[in-house]
């Protein structure tokens, strides 16, 4: 189910302009796409953050701000103050629902891998799979079961299980996660008794000192 998003015309351009709107909790943002023209608008700062929040990759029914209705849309770039982290602009690319598009979609990771419980260390390396499908099957998240992963082994993209309908457009060979072994550690002990059988540098001067 698409998410819906409104969209308010902008004519102000200059700096000023575009501060002004971030401070009244606009952010500036364009559309484009093969049945929409290139059209400078904003749209409200908390319902953004709100739908990033939620499925930031999801399609977006988009009430454009000429009165001709929604348009379905994908973002397509995000801009953000590197600082603080603030929504700065947005790209919305206008799609066809009935042509394929590309986008990623998150990995949720299910199960207890039985390397973890025998003491390995888990290393989750890829988070989001790049895929390729019609709009309407995007799904919201893909599940991976990690529970027979054990130690010293991998996982990778080429093993992932996904819908016939999804066209997977990652690296097959793309390291997904693996369990590395335990790191063994010195005996308190072993090391106790090296330090012990050290001879002092005192006892060393001491005997070179003695007469021959």
């Amino acid at each position: 189910m698409a998410l819906s998003l409104k969209a308010e015309a902008r004519k102000d351009t200059t700096k000023f302009d575009i501060k002004q709107l971030r401070v009244n909790g606009k952010v500036p943002a364009v559309v484009y796409g093969k049945k929409v023209a290139a059209t400078v608008i904003t749209v409200d700062q908390k319902e953004l953050v709100a739908l990033l929040r939620k499925s930031p990759h999801a399609v977006i029914e988009l009430e454009m701000p000429d009165g001709s209705g929604k348009q379905p849309v994908m973002i397509n770039e995000i801009q953000r103050n590197p600082i603080n982290r603030e929504l700065l602009h947005v790209d919305f690319h206008q799609i066809n629902m009935d042509e394929p598009v590309k986008t990623v979609v998150t990995l949720e990771f299910t199960g207890d891998a039985i390397g973890a419980k025998e003491g390995g260390i888990l290393q989750i390396q890829l988070h989001e799979l790049e895929i390729r499908c019609l709009p309407n099957q995007i799904p919201a998240s893909i599940t991976v079961d990690i529970s027979n992963v054990g130690i010293g082994e991998n996982m990778l993209v080429s093993e992932l299980t996904v819908p016939g309908t999804i066209e997977v457009k990652s690296d097959p060979n793309e390291l997904v996660l693996t369990i590395l072994a335990p790191q063994k550690e010195a005996p308190e002990d072993v090391v106790a008794q090296g330090k012990e059988d050290k001879p002092s540098e005192a006892g060393v001067e001491a005997k070179e000192e003695q007469p021959v």
